[in-house]
């Protein structure tokens, strides 16, 4: 009775990942819906809200210093620890490396450079419009702030907004914005915003980021992933020109390879001798046949021997020639 081996879940996880699927026709890229550009706008005037609180010294400022005189680090020290780890959730190199590993492999299963491109290209947006702002209002921290109740600004400080914020939205909500399914958004897209808003109480629970950099570092994040459908024609193009390149050196290193090969080179076959011969059974290596236009000997040279030896008559008197021989007597006539 034949019985089907049983496979464990790890088996099973293998055996999906062989079989590798073709590349999609058809990819789902976000569009810039009016949905979408509503939400860009409304993100873009509570950014530019957030930076004139500051710049005039609003409330919004003095409720700065209030959550810093409060110094959440000491009134809750028993969680410290967890969110000195919790806050690497934030930090480029790390989740950069984590959210690459993903989406590299989501590239290799579709055949696809789209989500490796989009990460990239969301990540140079965010430091160039978040590194910009942050060195263009130079604004201190808490815990390099110099006069009580000033906003700090202009003071050689890299703080507002905060890149930790900014950063954690990108690289979380990129994989919402990548998700194949609207369900898989939606729940991606819930996780990446948890996730981020717990990087921002961390950075104020640790004093290194006053509250309103935190606000103004969600709304720099999400303005980046709002905006990212203006760059899918450039990541569909660059994608287009990096397998154009790839196809031209494949094709140039098949042009070098053939004529590596040289054009009159000898072909060697090897011809199989009868199975009764003495040198098959004994295991002797074969001499190689070699065809035109290999060495070719004259015809003096050849012997003509078959199987069962020369096809010369036998002859008693027959001398090999050129040998010295006694003279043939001569009868008289």
């Amino acid at each position: 009775m034949r019985t089907e081996p049983k496979l464990t879940r790890l088996d099973r996880v293998f055996a999906r990942l062989d079989r590798e699927p073709e590349r999609p026709a058809h990819i789902d890229v976000p569009k810039m819906s009016r949905h979408r550009i509503v939400l860009l706008a409304a993100t873009l005037a509570f950014y530019g809200a957030i930076v004139w609180a500051v710049i005039i010294t609003s409330s919004l400022v003095r409720l700065d210093w209030q959550v810093m005189f409060f110094r959440p680090y000491q009134q809750w020290s028993e969680i410290h620890w967890f969110v000195d780890y919790y806050v690497v959730l934030g930090q480029r190199g790390p989740t950069a490396v984590m959210v690459a590993a993903w989406l590299g492999w989501r590239s290799w299963r579709q055949h696809t450079l789209r989500p490796l491109l989009a990460l990239g290209v969301s990540l140079l947006l965010l430091n160039i419009t978040v590194g910009a702002a942050k060195y263009g209002m130079g604004r201190l921290g808490p815990h390099y702030a110099t006069v009580i109740g000033s906003n700090e600004m202009w003071r050689g400080g890299d703080i507002f907004p905060s890149g930790h914020t900014a950063n954690a939205v990108v690289t979380w909500g990129i994989l919402a914005y990548m998700a194949s399914t609207p369900r898989a958004r939606r729940w991606l897209s819930a996780v990446s915003a948890v996730t981020s808003l717990g990087v921002g109480m961390a950075t104020v629970y640790l004093g290194t980021h006053w509250l309103s950099d935190v606000l103004l570092g969600w709304a720099a994040g999400l303005l980046i992933l709002l905006a990212l459908p203006w760059f899918e024609p450039l990541i569909a193009r660059s994608e287009a020109r990096i397998f154009d390149l790839r196809d031209r050196l494949r094709a140039r290193r098949s042009r070098t390879a053939s004529a590596a090969v040289p054009v009159g080179a000898p072909h060697v076959v090897v011809t199989p001798l009868p199975a009764d011969r003495d040198d098959v059974a004994a295991g002797s290596p074969r001499a190689p046949v070699y065809l035109a236009p290999g060495p070719h000997t004259a015809r003096s040279e050849r012997t003509p021997i078959s199987p069962t030896g020369s096809r010369r008559p036998p002859h008693g008197e027959r001398h090999p020639r050129g040998s010295a021989s006694s003279a043939r007597p001569l009868t008289g006539g």
